[in-house]
């Protein structure tokens, strides 16, 4: 059973501070494997962001709707990042997760870890009684997905190095939705699919700390792992 360091970092005021310790977390797994090192444990960090826009390497900067002063002169950062897929936003009310994990020491397998990234939220939604599920050619997690109004609730997005992960998923709790508005999410537009968040399908606020001690018991089930530190 692998070991994680598991980390709430709680809420930050720089998107940029956690991208660079991510950076450095995966770096270190890496030096190690490179160097045959003894192996350090894997990294789990769980968040909330101050407003932040992070752009992915294949997304499209005309999917901000916000100019360079608009974003200036408010509340909320914008980054463009190396992580896959297009535009999202992450702020308070937001659990962030990034797990840093050596996948050779799990299985050499992208898209079987991005499908157990879903299933970590799927699973976490199913603990407050909201069925999750996913959409064929959307990376994410949905509810709703067969009504004519599909909403996303879970970004999902990562990039790797020598098979270390790093950036994760975005879990919307108590997110102020209107922030979306100021995007194209995940650059879809299509009519039939707006974003959500579990407050706005419950119908009243959770406890930050109560989702993520639930999401760190999934990645225990479902990755079979074991905290240190934690």
């Amino acid at each position: 059973m692998e070991q994680v360091y598991y980390q709430s970092i709680g809420t930050t005021h720089s998107y940029q501070e956690v991208w660079d310790l991510q950076t450095h977390l995966q770096q270190k797994l890496i030096r190690a494997k490179r160097n045959e090192e003894p192996l350090p444990p894997h990294y789990l960090l769980l968040c909330e962001h101050s407003p932040v826009y992070t752009l992915g390497k294949s997304g499209k900067i005309d999917h901000l709707k916000l100019s360079e002063q608009e974003i200036e002169s408010g509340d909320m950062e914008f980054f463009k990042i190396n992580r896959g897929g297009d535009i999202t936003f992450h702020g308070p009310g937001q659990v962030t997760g990034y797990p840093i994990f050596d996948l050779d020491r799990f299985y050499n397998d992208l898209h079987r870890y991005v499908r157990e990234l879903e299933e970590v939220i799927i699973r976490t939604l199913a603990h407050y009684g909201i069925e999750g599920g996913r959409i064929a050619e959307f990376t994410g997690v949905w509810v709703d997905i067969d009504s004519p109004q599909k909403r996303k609730i879970c970004a999902i997005g990562v990039h790797m190095s020598r098979w270390v992960s790093m950036h994760g998923f975005a879990l919307n709790i108590n997110t102020d939705l209107g922030y979306f508005n100021n995007i194209i999410p995940c650059g879809i537009a299509d009519d039939d699919k707006s974003v959500t968040s579990l407050s706005k399908e419950l119908g009243r606020a959770i406890e930050m700390q109560e989702v993520q001690e639930v999401i760190k018991k999934q990645f225990a089930e479902i990755f079979q792992i074991e905290y240190i530190h934690g």
